[in-house]
């Protein structure tokens, strides 16, 4: 294990008020329970507390220089350039998503819904096409994409969903969606950026996040037609995750400069879909909404999630970014195991 405490963005050592100091001082028992798989198989766990670095750990062969495919906590990356497009003026969410796929027309089982299918529709994990990664059955899900050349051609291509009488209807859902987790939707609003900005999609996410975030590493998977994984492929370092989750909690600020608007960073973590009910989980524009409940102290948090536990959690409130990776990928309790280690090593030093 090899940890490291120092202050974030900055050349001087950490600056800490007290009550953080003695918040974290005990970091040692969370390195025990790491070590002893309390939570998984962790490679990394960063929390910076008001733009400062307060924890800084690596474990199971990682280091500050490992990329971690943290799956699909892509897709939230892959919302902010969305935002940026948005901010370009060249995408709005209520913009048909199917204008920029003419090239790939006719769509089989023709349908005018189709046509009106919006680049919300796709951030909000609430189109209508019959996608969901998490139905082995579903026709839309990611592992039949993967199989395949031509993701766009992959998508726009499905039926439309059906809502039976024993499912929920937009009509009466909370939001007026219902929540239906599509990576292959998630590919097309990233493609829409591509091909609104005519920039490669690597690029633009390059030219407007990497370059000012200060990110020189990092690693793009790609399919079969060479165009990027923008719903789980994405190998950034620890410090690279921490650094958009700052920029985030900072309204799209880093380093004093602009890089996403205020208000994206805003209209990105509103709800717009219940993503489990029974759960009390809540989905805004490609970021998870929960809250932890300790003490009778309720703690709100938006985060990226993904496959195999990973996290990269907001907690605004508190002025708090905590990144964990592990490699747990497909294994029964990964994500149950990352919400004990929140309950255990943050929300109930939050709570004290």
């Amino acid at each position: 294990m090899k940890k490291l405490l120092i202050a974030f963005g900055l050349l001087a050592s950490t600056i800490t008020p007290a009550a953080a100091e003695e918040r974290w001082a005990d970091i040692a028992t969370l390195e025990e329970n790491v070590r002893k798989g309390d939570y998984g198989t962790v490679t990394s766990i960063l929390i910076i507390e008001d733009g400062n670095i307060a924890y800084e750990g690596y474990f199971n062969d990682a280091d500050a220089d490992t990329l971690h495919n943290t799956r699909s906590a892509t897709k939230t990356i892959t919302g902010m350039a969305v935002g940026a497009a948005i901010d370009d003026g060249v995408l709005n969410v209520d913009m048909p998503a199917a204008q920029f796929f003419t090239d790939i027309t006719p769509f089989q089982n023709p349908d005018p819904r189709k046509l009106e299918l919006t680049i919300k529709d796709l951030i909000s994990m609430s189109n209508i096409l019959e996608c969901n990664d998490n139905d082995n059955f579903s026709r839309g899900n990611e592992s039949r994409m993967h199989n395949v050349e031509d993701w766009p051609s992959f998508f726009w291509d499905l039926p439309i969903r059906g809502y039976p009488s024993w499912s929920e209807k937009p009509e009466t859902a909370k939001y007026g969606r219902v929540f239906s987790y599509c990576s292959a939707g998630v590919e097309m609003a990233g493609e829409t950026v591509e091909r609104a900005t005519g920039t490669r999609f690597q690029d633009y996410v390059k030219m407007k996040f990497f370059d000012p975030l200060e990110i020189e590493r990092f690693e793009w998977q790609e399919n079969g037609l060479g165009q990027a994984h923008k719903s789980g492929g994405l190998g950034l370092t620890t410090r690279g995750l921490g650094k958009f989750a700052e920029m985030q909690r900072n309204g799209g600020v880093y380093n004093g400069r602009q890089i996403l608007s205020k208000t994206w960073t805003q209209e990105a973590i509103k709800p717009r879909t219940v993503a489990f009910a029974d759960r009390g989980m809540e989905y805004g524009y490609l970021w998870w909404r929960a809250a932890y409940e300790i003490s009778e102290q309720r703690h709100e948090e938006y985060y990226m999630s993904g496959n195999g536990g990973n996290r990269v959690t907001v907690m605004p409130a508190h002025d708090l970014v905590v990144v964990i990776t592990k490699t747990d990928f497909n294994q029964r309790g990964m994500h149950q195991k990352t919400n004990l280690f929140f309950e255990e090593e943050i929300i109930k030093r939050l709570a004290r």
